[in-house]
């Protein structure tokens, strides 16, 4: 079961594009891709450490093979219904969150960083291989 984060909702209520769970989804993704790249957080690490921080596109990489461990070939459909259709709705969602102060960046990164990185119809294509299958 979810624990509301009321930070969350009060972002979900200024920018009611896309859905709480997207939200949590994204700090889901930001975990999965710090530990996939060895940048995971440990209790002695500061907030904003510069060695843990993931890219725009690594995020969306990291984010891409969550969905589809996730949700499979529900992963689109799942995405549509929290209202996140293209990457830069990710990136929107991001920053959303910087602005919160629950996630930092760097003074380089923006929300261009997320524009057209894929296509969600090919990125999220979910096909078994017979390799997987065995």
């Amino acid at each position: 079961m979810t624990n509301f984060n009321a930070d969350v909702v009060a972002i979900v209520d200024r920018d009611p594009r896309y859905a709480y769970e997207a939200y949590e989804f994204i700090d889901r993704a930001l975990q999965h891709t710090q530990k996939a790249l060895g940048r995971e957080r440990s209790p002695d690490s500061a907030p904003g450490d510069p060695k843990l921080h993931v890219s725009g596109r690594e995020l969306l990489h990291g984010a891409r093979e969550l969905a589809l461990s996730e949700f499979g070939l529900m992963a689109r459909t799942v995405f549509a219904m929290w209202g996140i259709h293209q990457t830069v709705d990710f990136g929107n969602i991001v920053f959303n969150l910087i602005d919160a102060g629950l996630m930092s960046k760097n003074d380089d990164d923006t929300v261009d960083d997320f524009r057209d990185v894929y296509d969600f119809e090919q990125a999220l294509d979910y096909r078994i291989h017979l390799n997987e299958a065995r």
